[in-house]
């Protein structure tokens, strides 16, 4: 079954999913998103410095350490926004790099950026849908999506999308936020997300409603386990867990064997 027919087939049968802490139809969620990401837009890169004082930077690093870019790889960056992965992995040596998202107004954002022209050809920008990815079976060496999954409304849909376009032995890693075990740093973390970083998103993006959306979205992504499952059930395997600051974001690898 294609994407196109699966989602349709999901549509067809009134699906629901989660939009922060509400529940919507699975056709809602999309429009939803993306007027979250067209308010935040400008100030994205800005307010991810802010909400995590710049740690997001190290999550970044540490992700590109596992993916390891090679002269002869290509990434594809799903939900790339402005770049920020695509433009470490070719800066670590990668071959070329593909920034795909389905809101253009994020990709703009992006190559305003001065450090793109460097790359020239080997950063490609592609308006595009995890859920249906825009490139061929078996094309790309390595898939990242960074904070971005919670976002999908089918992500199921979309880890099968991954497995289609990767090639044969190539890897799928996701940075995303987690639920944080430690009972001290839980509280911590709760009152800085639910207190404080909607206050933040008025003061500098004058836009508070979206900010407390991405922190009801964080809580009602998967726990670790359950996406570890549900990136099994589409077809990957070898997969790992990377805790990262104690558990408030994490990586997921996995591999495409055939």
């Amino acid at each position: 079954m294609s994407a196109n027919s699966e989602s349709t087939e999901k549509i067809l049968n009134n699906e629901k999913v989660d939009f922060g802490n509400r529940v919507v139809k699975l056709e809602q969620k999309q429009g939803l998103v993306n007027n979250v990401f067209n308010n935040v837009a400008s100030s994205y890169d800005l307010m991810n410095d802010l909400m995590s004082f710049g740690v997001h930077r190290l999550w970044k690093e540490a992700l590109l350490d596992w993916i390891a870019p090679r002269p002869n790889q290509i990434l594809a960056d799903l939900a790339g926004g402005t770049g920020d992965i695509a433009i470490r992995f070719l800066q670590r040596g990668g071959q070329s790099a593909h920034v795909i998202d389905i809101n253009e107004k994020m990709m703009a954002e992006g190559q305003k950026r001065k450090e793109i022209n460097k790359f020239g050809p080997r950063l490609a920008w592609m308006a595009g849908d995890a859920q249906a990815i825009p490139l061929t079976n078996n094309s790309v060496d390595r898939v990242t999506i960074a904070f971005g999954l919670r976002n999908v409304p089918d992500r199921a849909l979309a880890l099968k999308q991954i497995v289609r376009v990767l090639k044969p032995g190539g890897r799928f890693c996701c940075l995303e936020f987690s639920h944080v075990q430690n009972p001290l740093l839980s509280r911590i973390y709760d009152r800085w997300s639910y207190d404080v970083l909607p206050k933040l998103g008025q003061l500098v993006a004058g836009d508070a409603y979206s900010y407390k959306y991405l922190v009801e979205s964080i809580r009602k992504f998967p726990s670790q386990a359950e996406l570890c499952t549900m990136m099994a059930d589409a077809g990957l395997a070898q997969i790992k867990v990377k805790k990262l600051s104690g558990g408030i974001a994490t990586i997921h690898s996995g591999w495409k064997l055939d």
